[in-house]
């Protein structure tokens, strides 16, 4: 029952000022526009998360954030609403307890390779992360005809098992979910997947039946072990820009 739960503690000020910048970060960077949202662990419970209130990313302010279980009923909503597919989130972090953060998105480069047979690949270093593999979660296999919307437990279930072990997982004729060990990685994630998409896009119209020189498995696994420190620089450049315009 919504506001029956009891919340885990307070979160420090600063993260939660974090994970709404990262919200506004992912609309600035055109991963997110008037829908999608992101997500963090909460920090002293595991079992719990936090994503802004039913809002457009862009707007989200600290004052919005909610606390959830990982069944994603929220604990202190006081009348806000929630967003329909809170249950990608609840799952993911059920099913992957190294993650802490996660984030969704229907970024614009990145929907039609869920809807071809054409796999995503690390095109640069900086998406090296995307060599590891990128799986496609098809909603109708398990639940045929949909609305398309992970809008319960079971579905979240099904989008959890097909991304397993991976990092990024499609979602046929939606979005994507990048998911990450912290907030900022998450976010780093899910901008350099749309990154890549586009130049993805791009090499494959200048190269046409051309190989494609990407990233194999072992050089993403080099490179991303770099970008998990380097990556911070992003972040940095994006939250300070967040900070410069709101003042939190």
């Amino acid at each position: 029952m919504a506001n029956a739960l009891k919340s885990e503690g307070p979160v420090a000020p600063e993260l939660l000022g974090d994970l709404a910048a990262a919200s506004r970060i992912l609309a600035a960077q055109g991963v997110v526009d008037g829908f999608g949202h992101v997500s963090m662990r909460h920090p002293s419970a595991p079992d719990r998360y936090l994503m802004a209130r039913s809002i457009a990313p862009a707007l989200v302010t600290p004052g919005d954030i909610i606390e959830y279980d990982l069944d994603s009923n929220p604990c202190n909503a006081n009348g806000r609403g929630s967003f329909l597919e809170r249950f990608i989130h609840g799952e993911i972090y059920k099913y992957r307890p190294d993650i802490k953060s996660v984030v969704h998105s229907h970024s614009p480069s990145v929907v039609p390779f869920g809807l071809v047979g054409v796999p995503m690949q690390a095109m640069f270093h900086n998406a090296a992360f995307i060599a590891a593999g990128v799986p496609v979660f098809d909603i109708r296999v398990r639940f045929g005809a949909t609305d398309m919307l992970v809008s319960n437990g079971a579905k979240g279930v099904a989008l959890a098992e097909v991304m397993g072990a991976k990092d990024i997982v499609l979602m046929r004729a939606h979005g994507a979910v990048a998911c990450g060990p912290t907030l900022q990685s998450a976010v780093f994630r899910a901008v350099y997947t749309e990154v890549n998409a586009r130049i993805q896009h791009w090499t494959l119209a200048l190269g046409g039946s051309a190989p494609v020189a990407a990233l194999d498995e072992e050089e993403g696994r080099l490179a991303d072990a770099v970008n998990q420190n380097a990556g911070r620089r992003a972040w940095d450049l994006w939250r300070t820009q967040v900070r410069s315009q709101v003042g939190w």
